[in-house]
């Protein structure tokens, strides 16, 4: 699992939708390309990834694959163009939502990444990492209330004392 920059949200990298994976000759396609993904080697991987796709356009597990892969070699616009169109395309996976939430968030996006993750709990109320991640974005959003306070009101001891308890539940805990 990654984190992102910023306030520490998770992006997963796991499977989508078992019922969604093709047959083992597909699975063998996807194992490449995150074997690919894991030697860092991203652009062989997006390379494998779009001659996938170039036969099977469609295919959402590979689809989340490169645009994980757009997110890890930093194409952020092309991973949010992903996942959004995945979002559209396949509004019942909960895993493009996430991630689109942690691209959001990432960029300060609070409001948006906030809406993504309510959706991916929406598709999957069980959905652990969104949750998490949901939490995460509230940090997020208090801080800046903290902030923004502050600077109305720099003298407000409580306030300081609030935005520093903020900063200790932001550092990112061992797992």
């Amino acid at each position: 699992m990654h984190t992102a920059r910023g306030i520490g949200l998770c992006v997963r990298t796991g499977l989508l939708v078992a019922a969604l994976a093709g047959g083992p000759a597909c699975a063998d396609d996807y194992a490449g390309v995150r074997q690919l993904m894991r030697n860092g080697q991203l652009a062989d991987a997006l390379t494998q990834a779009e001659q996938y796709l170039s036969s099977n356009p469609r295919d959402p597990q590979m689809r989340f694959l490169k645009a994980l892969i757009q997110q890890d070699a930093g194409q952020q616009a092309e991973a949010i163009a992903a996942y959004t169109a995945l979002t559209q395309e396949y509004p019942e996976l909960s895993e493009p939502y996430n991630n689109l939430a942690v691209l959001h968030a990432a960029q300060g996006r609070y409001d948006q990444a906030r809406a993504a993750l309510e959706m991916a709990i929406r598709t999957n109320k069980d959905y652990a990492v969104a949750h998490e991640n949901l939490g995460d974005v509230y940090l997020g959003l208090a801080g800046l209330s903290y902030g923004r306070a502050l600077q109305l009101d720099a003298g407000n001891v409580g306030l300081l004392a609030k935005q520093s308890r903020l900063r200790q539940l932001a550092l990112p805990q061992p797992r």
